[in-house]
């Protein structure tokens, strides 16, 4: 179903960086998350005569649902795995020493968000979407059950567990829980990018990305992102930076979706 462009920018503008957002955290995959940005988009232009008049929830149950049929029923990744890609070799702070504040700051976010986004992705998909529309989109209850379309009871379940798992993974390992445990973002730095779990953008001391660097804090979540240890993982994630939209998604959406 082809669009008018005044159409199509109504319904993508408003909601692809909520939308990218979603299927990110549920995918730890940005190639992905893209193609099925646009794949969402595409069935909500021929479903619209069913769309409320705000739609934003409706296309989150969309990308739901489309999620659910494409990921595996058991996580991609898990505790183990990404204890062997960040933990398992000595610590590399002569990295981090070794770049320019803009650079330290944006590797120390990729770090903090790719690690943090990794660990929901060791769930199973259900709690992973439970957990993701909660902590993350900070949907209510009701909208969080609507949009998983099972009930608030089952809901509540889900999240629980995905909670206390997570939880169960990040306490005797994370900074930005307790500051006294041993793993701790700058030294996990080099290793990251040896195993290219995160990448480097720009040269050393260059400009490292259009988005705004922000203060990294050495725990990461405190008022301006200062030196307040945060144990709450609630707290941890609904902080966490969303991830960038392609600069040209938005647009390509709607010369798609108007064509």
């Amino acid at each position: 179903m082809a669009l008018d462009r005044a159409r199509a920018a109504a319904l993508v503008e408003p909601n692809v960086q909520r939308l990218y957002n979603f299927v990110f955290r549920l995918t730890l995959d940005r190639d992905r998350a893209e193609r099925y940005v646009g794949d969402i988009f595409e069935l909500a232009a021929t479903k619209l005569d069913e769309a409320p008049a705000e739609p934003a929830l409706w296309l989150l149950t969309l990308a739901n649902q489309l999620l659910d049929a494409r990921l595996p029923r058991n996580p991609e990744v898990n505790f183990d795995i990404l204890d062997d890609t960040l933990r398992n070799e000595a610590t590399r702070t002569d990295v981090v020493r070794s770049l320019s504040d803009p650079q330290r700051d944006f590797l120390l976010w990729e770090l903090k968000q790719g690690c943090m986004t990794a660990v929901v992705n060791c769930l199973p998909p259900g709690e992973r979407a439970a957990f993701v529309t909660c902590h993350v989109i900070k949907l209510t209850d009701e909208q969080a059950a609507k949009v998983l379309a099972i009930t608030e009871s089952a809901y509540k379940v889900r999240l629980s567990r995905a909670r206390k798992k997570i939880g169960d993974y990040l306490a005797p390992r994370c900074e930005h829980v307790n500051p006294m445990n041993p793993c701790r973002c700058p030294a996990r730095v080099g290793t990251a990018l040896h195993k290219g779990f995160i990448r480097s953008v720009g040269p050393v001391g260059g400009e490292v990305s259009l988005r705004k660097a922000e203060p990294y804090g050495r725990y990461g979540t405190g008022i301006g992102q200062e030196d307040a240890p945060m144990r709450d993982i609630a707290a941890i994630y609904g902080g966490l930076p969303e991830p960038e939209v392609p600069a040209a998604l938005g647009e390509q959406l709607i010369q798609k979706l108007s064509s």
